[in-house]
């Protein structure tokens, strides 16, 4: 690993979000390496959790075949969610502090144990879903011009920002998330749209792969956390001005409204 480049790779994306102008790729830094860019993902989230902040889950990110491609990767990729980047279905949420933002329609799951022992197979994972929920993840990128590789967005805690929840859960035995179907507008138009084998075959793989992944690196899910699973479907930009709202088969809806000037 490099770990002589993990603190300026650090310093460099939080310089960028303390700014609010968007910084170079870090691959200079940290090259392809994962373990570095883990590193400098879990050097930042402690800076944050430093300042006040608790963790609340993870997210899923690169679960789609296609961008996975694009990215010239093999395997998803996972962020951390924190306390002050969350908020209820319907909120107006300020666009200061994005720096480059984009919305995505999502399966989120809510945990009701643990995925810290045992063989974390399919039936343990998915015995763990207390509520299934739809959501919206603001994807946002402190590397200018979305100009990232595996490493980059990894590093830049998955290229995440804030996310919002719909308010009416459902359980595994109401809904399966591979069956459900997505359909995104923007200020009324339809935007985005696709289904949840879109999202690594099932989002309930999101969740497994998550599960083992984060275990593997010390730090395994547990009971209460939230998962954001990964995109049914395109990410589109966001502007002040903007409602987003999706609509997702057998969960319902979640919306969200963006606005200008400094609070949410």
């Amino acid at each position: 690993m490099t770990t002589t480049n993990v603190q300026p790779a650090t310093e460099r994306l939080d310089l960028a979000q303390q700014t609010l102008t968007p910084c170079p790729p870090v691959r200079d830094l940290i090259g392809a390496d994962a373990e570095a860019a883990y590193a400098v993902q879990r050097a930042g989230i402690a800076r944050r959790v430093a300042a006040g902040a608790s963790v609340v889950g993870r997210k899923v990110g690169l679960t789609s075949p296609a961008v996975q491609a694009q990215i010239g990767v093999d395997q998803p990729d996972f962020g951390v969610l924190l306390d002050d980047m969350g908020f209820a279905d319907g909120a107006s949420v300020s666009t200061h502090g994005l720096l480059q933002a984009k919305v995505e329609a999502e399966v989120a799951f809510v945990l009701g144990a643990d995925l810290a022992e045992g063989d974390l197979d399919d039936a343990q994972v998915r015995a763990a879903v207390a509520q299934v929920l739809p959501a919206l993840e603001i994807v946002d990128s402190r590397i200018a011009g979305w100009d990232i590789t595996f490493a980059d967005t990894v590093a830049d805690n998955g290229s995440s920002a804030l996310y919002v929840l719909g308010g009416a859960a459902k359980t595994l035995d109401q809904v399966e998330p591979v069956d459900v179907e997505m359909s995104m507008t923007r200020n009324g138009e339809v935007v985005s749209t696709g289904n949840g084998a879109a999202c690594l075959g099932d989002p309930l793989n999101a969740l497994a792969w998550l599960a083992r992944t984060a275990r593997d690196l010390g730090e395994p899910l547990r009971a209460g956390q939230v998962i954001l699973s990964g995109a049914l479907g395109p990410m589109v930009p966001v502007a002040a001005g903007d409602t987003f709202e999706a609509q997702i088969s057998g969960l319902g809806s979640v919306s969200v409204t963006f606005h200008e000037g400094n609070h949410a």
